[in-house]
This record gives C-alpha cells, sequence and structure tokens, in this order.
C-alpha cells in the first residue's frame, strides 16, 4: 500500500475521533505544530529515522518533545511508531489539516506580493476569491516575492490567479506575437 494512502487512512481515523470529542481547531493547531517542529529539527528527525533505536525509545523522544499535545494526536504519532511509520507522521498532519478545511469549508491559499498585506487586504482577498473555488474563506499565506514588479499571484490548490505586472506583461507579449 502506498504511504499516501497509509496517512490518509490514519488521518481520517485521527478526524473521525477529534469529530466525535469536538476538539477539531485544538487537534488542527497541535498539528501543525508537530509538523513544524519535524521539519525545523533534524536531529528529532534522524532520532525517528535511526534504526538503531528501539521504539520504546523513539515513543519517549516522541513523549518528551510533544508533552503538551492532547492525547489523541500523541496517540497517533505513538501507533504509527509501532508500526514503523514514523516518517508518515507529517503526512498524517497535512491529511488532517485538508480534512478539517473541507469540514470548515475552508481552502488553503498562498499570495506572492512585493510587500506583506495588511489583514484587512487578506480579508478582501478572501472574500472575494473565496466563492470562486466554492469555498467559504480562504486561510491565506503571504509570501513576499521581490522577482515581482507590483500586483500579486494567488495560488488555491492547483489554480493560479496571476494578477501580477510581470503576468501581464507576458500575456500582452503572447498576444502582440500571435
Amino acid at each position: 500500500m502506498s504511504n499516501s494512502m497509509v496517512a490518509k487512512r490514519y488521518s481520517l481515523a485521527l478526524f473521525q475521533i477529534v469529530k466525535e470529542q469536538q476538539t477539531l481547531d485544538s487537534v488542527e493547531a497541535e498539528l501543525r505544530v508537530v509538523k513544524e517542529v519535524l521539519a525545523a529539527s533534524t536531529e528529532l528527525k534522524a532520532v525517528l529515522k535511526s534504526p538503531k533505536l528501539s521504539t520504546e525509545k523513539k515513543k519517549e523522544v516522541l513523549k518528551a518533545a510533544f508533552s503538551s499535545v492532547s492525547t489523541s494526536v500523541l496517540n497517533t504519532m505513538m501507533i504509527l511508531v509501532d508500526r514503523h511509520r514514523e516518517d508518515q507522521i507529517p503526512e498524517v498532519a497535512d491529511g488532517f489539516i485538508a480534512l478539517a478545511n473541507e469540514d470548515r469549508g475552508i481552502a488553503e491559499a498562498k499570495v506572492y506580493s512585493v510587500r506583506p498585506l495588511t489583514d484587512a487586504e487578506k480579508e478582501a482577498l478572501s472574500s472575494s476569491f473565496a466563492t470562486k473555488v466554492g469555498k467559504k474563506s480562504l486561510r491565506i499565506e503571504n509570501i513576499v516575492d521581490t522577482h515581482l514588479l507590483g500586483g500579486m499571484k494567488l495560488r488555491i490548490g492547483n489554480r493560479i490567479y496571476d494578477g501580477s505586472l510581470r503576468g501581464k506583461l507576458d500575456r500582452l507579449e503572447r498576444k502582440l506575437l500571435s
């Protein structure tokens, strides 16, 4: 079975448990932190990948590193370690976040702009583009891109809305050449 299918099963199981307990928001926040810590800490990744350490030692390290997370999240990580799938923890977190977003009608969006966006600008983008993708709102991650001349690019899933000056110039060039 492929790793993505395994991660989807674990994330769906965790989502169903958390949905029953009505702790969706807090567990999502915890999983974002877990994913961030695993991405940033090369030492922790090395410990989890080490074939020399027993599963009990790996569990102790995870319990110490994530002592403040809920029992649902911690138990899910322990099960993954027991089944030698500790490398799947970030994918399970991604799958859970996607399920939570789908449940709430939220889409993840990346906005590339020349300068950081204000909260009012993010809210305006969210309200205008959320209906275009059939969602209630957007969770916007603003990425400052100094290569843009002006304007912005918005990426929601696999859709890209290019309102940048560079994109407009490229479209004008193609139109003039054809």
